[in-house]
């Protein structure tokens, strides 16, 4: 099991989610829970693709924190 970092940023009326280490790999939802809800299951079906095609899966190197301003 990998453990990819993901980034979740709120809209007007949602929220949006991509994961920096897998270009292109994005998900949308109206809360947070759906929203990493459906960025687990386009990273599951990005790397099901990537490895029916025998490609390399791409090592999770992006790290996220917090800081106070």
């Amino acid at each position: 099991m990998v453990k990819y970092t993901i980034l979740l940023e709120r809209g007007e009326r949602n929220y949006s989610a991509y994961c920096p280490d897998l270009p292109g790999v994005i998900a949308t939802g109206k809360t947070k829970k759906e929203t990493i809800a459906q960025m687990q299951g386009a990273i599951q079906f990005y790397l099901e693709g990537l490895r029916k095609m025998s490609q390399e899966i791409p090592p999770p190197t992006t790290k996220a924190t917090t800081i106070i301003a």
